[in-house]
């Protein structure tokens, strides 16, 4: 089967509920938020991991990078949105198709970056604080 690989910034709380599913998809969407947008690099990841999501309370001022392969056959169902510069490529899944989105992912969730922001004060749960400690080893 052939795969692509994504990329999705997070913040701490979205990824204890990824945690909960074994790292194997992603959060339901909230009401507000009608569409899950992985994005197609890493240089954007980190970008939006380490300017805004270290700047976001509700996700306890910390930037998580992950990264993921999905089908091909899925990818190809949904269109690549430019938001921005020439790296600001997202990929819309609306929010209702995000379990057959997430039944198309291969493997495991890898979260392999961490920014924290200047505002951030402790890790709200051991696995958090695992995955920084991991993650600040190999920087």
């Amino acid at each position: 089967m052939k795969t692509v690989t994504l990329y999705r910034p997070i913040g701490e709380k979205e990824l204890l509920l990824i945690a909960e599913n074994d790292f194997t998809s992603f959060p339901t969407r909230l009401d507000w938020q009608p569409i899950f947008y992985p994005v197609l690099n890493e240089e954007y990841a980190c970008e939006i991991a380490s300017k805004w999501n270290t700047r976001d309370e509700f996700g306890n001022y910390l930037g998580f990078v992950t990264k993921f392969q999905v089908s091909q056959a899925e990818f190809s169902k949904y269109k690549i949105q430019n938001v921005g510069g020439t790296i600001h490529n997202e990929l819309w899944v609306p929010a209702e198709e995000l379990e057959t989105f997430n039944n198309s992912i291969v493997g495991k969730i890898d979260v392999f970056k961490v920014y924290i922001g200047s505002s951030f004060k402790k890790a709200t749960s051991q696995i958090t604080k695992e995955i920084i400690e991991r993650l600040n080893k190999t920087l």
